[in-house]
Parts: structure tokens; sequence; C-alpha cells
């Protein structure tokens, strides 16, 4: 597994040979984002002993695009798909789609703000089951439009769908999301 520091260090090596004023940007936007990329890959289904090679290829991704960036809008927006990309290529490989995770109760600080405030683990684990039972098509979009904060026009562009089946999606991911949230209360009680 690669570190982030190591991540780090691959990216600025990677802009030093751009060099000049695209090279400080691109410094400027991994040192602020990458955490917030991580946990976006931790969310969209990237198993947290993969998410800083994830974090990694991202990173490599966004670097490779950086000339298309517009300083002038939002990262986040822009970075999520570079994200959802890599997370969804990650979800196809082979050596992902029949692995049984047990839950993880390692400290994860991809998932920062999901941990339960009393410091355990049970909120958290709770959630990552939960949206594990969504089919990614609806984890995807569950994920975009109520975590990540991506309008339904800008999930249908990145998705390649019409906006009636984000909403469509997101709708059924929040009722299927519930439901499996109560039931693994009810098992967990």
């Amino acid at each position: 597994m690669v570190s982030v520091a190591k991540a780090a260090a691959v990216g600025d090596a990677a802009v030093a040979v751009s060099g000049g004023d695209e090279s400080a940007r691109f410094r400027a936007l991994f040192q602020s984002e990458v955490g917030w990329v991580m946990r976006a890959l931790r969310r969209l289904g990237v198993a947290e002993r993969d998410v800083e090679d994830a974090a990694q290829e991202t990173w490599v991704a966004v670097h490779r695009h950086f000339g298309t960036y517009d300083p002038t809008r939002p990262a986040r927006p822009w970075l999520t798909t570079f994200a959802f990309h890599v997370a969804s290529n990650h979800r196809r490989l082979a050596r992902h789609r029949h692995e049984v995770q047990a839950p993880e109760r390692d400290s994860d600080p991809a998932m920062g703000s999901l941990a339960a405030p009393d410091g355990s683990h049970a909120a958290r684990d709770v959630l990552l089951r939960a949206l594990d039972a969504l089919t990614l098509a609806k984890r995807d979009v569950f994920v975009l439009h109520d975590v990540e904060s991506l309008e339904p026009k800008e999930i249908a562009s990145l998705l390649g769908v019409p906006v009636n089946t984000v909403y469509s999606r997101l709708r059924a991911a929040r009722e299927e999301l519930s439901a499996a949230v109560r039931k693994l209360e009810e098992v967990s009680s």
C-alpha cells in the first residue's frame, strides 16, 4: 500500500516536471483536498485498505487533466468526477467483486465525521454496511447527492443518465438505506 506521504511525494515529483505556476496550484490543491478525496473514495465504496492506492490513482488522473481545471469554479465537484471514476473502476475489478469484508473496526481517518461522537465506530459501521447493501447505481447517486452535495443535473451528466433517473435512484436509495440501517440496528441490539 502506498502512504499518503508517498502519494504527496509522487504528486510533488509529477508537478515538478510541469514546473511554473501550474505546479504550485496543483500542489496547493493536492494539499488542501487529499483528505477529502480519500473520504469521497471511501464513501463511494472503496475498501479502507485500498483507499490510499485509489487516492494516488485519483491524483495521477487529476494531474494529467489539470490543464482543463477552471480555478474560478469549485474544485470538489471537479475532483468528484475523478474519484467517482476511480471508485467505479476499483469496484469493477474481479478481485473486489467476490470479497466478503469483515466489518472494519480499526480507526479509519478517511471517514472523518462519520465516526460516532463518543469515539465508537458503531454508527460508521452501520452506515457503511447499509451503503454496501445498495446497488452500485443507487449508492453512487446517494453519495454524490446527499454526501458530496452535487446537483442532480451534474450527477446525470457524470453518470450519463437522464436527470429523472437520478431522482428515482435517489428516492429508492434513501428508502433502501433507511430500511437497511433499521435492520442493522435491530440485529446489533
